[in-house]
């Protein structure tokens, strides 16, 4: 399909299941087009496509906003069919992003910011953490005047008379960062299965997004939503008048959107150039100020960035390293292990 009109004006068609495509023509007309694979909606990135295009106006570009699940899916079907795949991919799915590179679906990349990239945020020179997104706990506002539990231990405590039905999380077996929350707290807190049974007697709820947790928080269905994605409810929490948020002070868990540049990518120095632009200081600032998503870059300021939350947090914050760790959680057999524990533990199982 062709795109015409002007560079701001993107021109959108449908592919099966979720996948959108958004061609973002080249301001100066320029015929190079740049592919990316991402789990970000379209909307969103548009400010980010507009912000790369005004320092590099000759190249266009395609945009294919995916499932993280379809994103490994088609590069390692288009790899392994020796055709060309995007030249970058950006997802929310760290362990499976991991997974490609480590598999060999993944080109070392030569970007000037990768020698002053924090070591967590980065494996092998392939793969890089774009985001600092915390695990926040959210609640109804007027029914915690004096504030909500702000700790674990304190959750436990609050679940043992809070109302029926009034606590929300994500369905582990279906949000893959639920899931990733879940296993990290594994291996932070101790008393976690207490917890989960705490939950299953107050008569949790659970949902497969961050959405649903926190529309229910903000209308009061819920009182108070535990490890929900804390850049969702940041942004949220701007516009819905009940809704609070707050970081729990024994630990907070960080996740981040990851990014790499395919073996088999078509043009992988645009594939660069755009990773580059992303780990830049202007390209993080507008992660954070214009998608609301805090950035890892220590030179981007704010009371959301990842500055601001070491300063504040230090040694409680866990950001998920970016590493081949992330593998384990891919495991089938432990995977199932994990989930058996879940439902048992809801279901007052020990």
């Amino acid at each position: 399909m062709r795109c015409l009109g002007p560079a701001l004006l993107a021109c959108l068609f449908s592919l099966p299941a979720r996948a959108e495509v958004v061609v973002f023509p080249a301001p100066d007309g320029g015929e190079r087009e740049l592919v990316v694979y991402s789990s970000l909606d379209s909307p969103l990135a548009q400010p980010l496509i507009e912000a790369f295009q005004a320092i590099r106006p000759d190249v266009a570009v395609r945009y294919e906003d995916l499932l993280t699940g379809e994103i490994a899916d088609r590069v390692i079907k288009e790899t392994d069919a020796g055709e060309a795949t995007a030249d970058l991919i950006f997802s929310s799915a760290m362990d499976v992003t991991v997974k490609l590179a480590n598999d060999g679906y993944a080109r070392e990349a030569d970007v000037p910011e990768a020698a002053v990239w924090p070591g967590w945020a980065a494996w092998s020179n392939m793969v890089f953490a774009l985001t600092f997104e915390p695990a926040v706990i959210v609640y109804h506002k007027p029914s915690f005047p004096a504030g909500p539990p702000d700790t674990r231990a304190a959750l436990i405590d609050w679940l043992a008379t809070a109302p029926e039905g009034s606590i929300g999380t994500y369905d582990i077996a279906r949000s893959a960062v639920g899931y990733l929350f879940l296993m990290r707290d594994r291996e932070h807190f101790a008393d976690l299965w207490p917890l989960i049974r705490a939950m299953g007697r107050a008569g949790v709820q659970v949902f497969p997004t961050s959405q649903d947790v926190i529309e229910r928080v903000n209308s009061g269905v819920l009182k108070l939503g535990y490890n929900v994605l804390g850049s969702y409810a940041a942004d949220q929490a701007t516009k819905l008048p009940n809704l609070g948020l707050v970081l729990p002070r024994d630990y907070v868990v960080v996740v981040s959107r990851v990014a790499l540049v395919p073996k088999a990518a078509r043009s992988p120095d645009l594939g660069e150039a755009f990773l580059a632009f992303l780990m830049s200081r202007e390209g993080q600032t507008v992660l954070a100020e214009r998608l609301r998503l805090p950035a890892v870059s220590l030179e981007v300021a704010g009371k959301d960035s990842a500055a601001a939350m070491q300063e504040a947090l230090g040694a409680k914050l866990r950001p998920v390293a970016v590493s081949p760790g992330l593998l384990a959680y891919l495991d089938a057999a432990s995977r199932a292990r994990v989930l058996a524990e879940w439902h048992a533990a809801l279901e007052g199982g020990e």
